[in-house]
């Protein structure tokens, strides 16, 4: 089974690695990946040429390049009508399902199609997604998602929402910092996994915004931002050898999930045929 919604990927400088096609590609999961005109040749010569979408400008050295993809592929969804939009980095390695503390990598879309059916459930979802397989643990009982806090790198867009993406750093941050303070809730689902390349590991992408130096420390600057945008909830703090930014989503606990009227859920178990087998 495959999502109902569009999955874009907005890609720069990663023809060669391509993680997220890839991914996708094995479980035969459609998609359209985002580049600027003057890589078209390097990603047209390993994907399909009706799966690239050509971004209307070429600026390749904009440290912005990212965050002006992000709104015109927003934009682009709602042209072909689409209620809601997947945008998925271009470095995930594979998907999973966190199920009776056993990760799992699927073997299909259908856990695209299960987010959206439940997010569809709700009429006040700004933004869903997968979680980090590094952040699931499977030693511990975990709920099945985490409400109103961030969703990184696979996010399943409510195109309702009117804020778009800004900035260099943190575009993911503050988009859902800023729905919350709106009212809105956000959904991150523990029961699906997405395993994403280490920042800086793979070149390409926004790999050069965070490199350190001698006079320039990016994680810093990255950490600063977030701060400067929503000194009301975030910080800067030193953990795992680097600058992070530390937010406290504690006080969106009063946004509460909002049923869609009439709706009727059945009382019983629905897998959408998914079984587990030994491979």
């Amino acid at each position: 089974m495959n999502p109902k919604y569009p999955i874009f990927i907005p890609s720069k400088g990663r023809w060669e690695s391509r993680l997220t096609v890839r991914a996708l590609e094995n479980l035969g999961v459609p998609y359209k990946i985002v580049i600027e005109p003057q890589e078209y040749n390097n990603y047209a010569k390993v994907i399909d040429k009706r799966n690239i979408l050509l971004l209307p400008w070429s600026k390749p050295n904009s440290n912005t390049k990212l965050v002006k993809a992000r709104c015109w592929i927003k934009e682009y969804s709602i042209s072909v009508g689409a209620e809601r939009h997947w945008q998925l980095d271009d470095n995930i390695y594979q998907f999973y399902r966190l199920n009776n503390n056993l990760k799992v990598p699927v073997g299909s879309g259908t856990i695209f199609r299960v987010a959206e059916d439940f997010t569809d459930r709700f009429e006040n979802i700004a933004i869903s997604g997968f979680n980090y397989f590094m952040f699931a643990s499977r030693k511990e009982k975990i709920t099945l998602f985490y409400l109103n806090t961030r969703v990184y790198s696979c996010s399943l867009i409510n195109n309702k929402i009117p804020h778009l993406w800004r900035g260099i750093y943190n575009d993911d941050t503050d988009i859902c910092l800023r729905v919350l303070k709106d009212g809105w809730c956000t959904i991150l689902f523990n029961a699906f996994l997405c395993e994403k390349a280490t920042t800086m590991t793979i070149k390409g992408g926004n790999t050069n915004i965070y490199k350190k130096d001698k006079n320039f420390d990016g994680r810093l600057l990255m950490a600063q931002s977030l701060v400067e945008q929503h000194p009301d909830v975030a910080r800067v703090s030193f953990k795992w050898g680097r600058y992070q930014h530390h937010v406290d989503y504690s006080k969106f606990r009063k946004n509460k999930l909002i049923l869609k009227s009439g709706l009727e859920i059945p009382d019983r178990i629905n897998n959408y045929g998914m079984k587990l087998i030994n491979i």
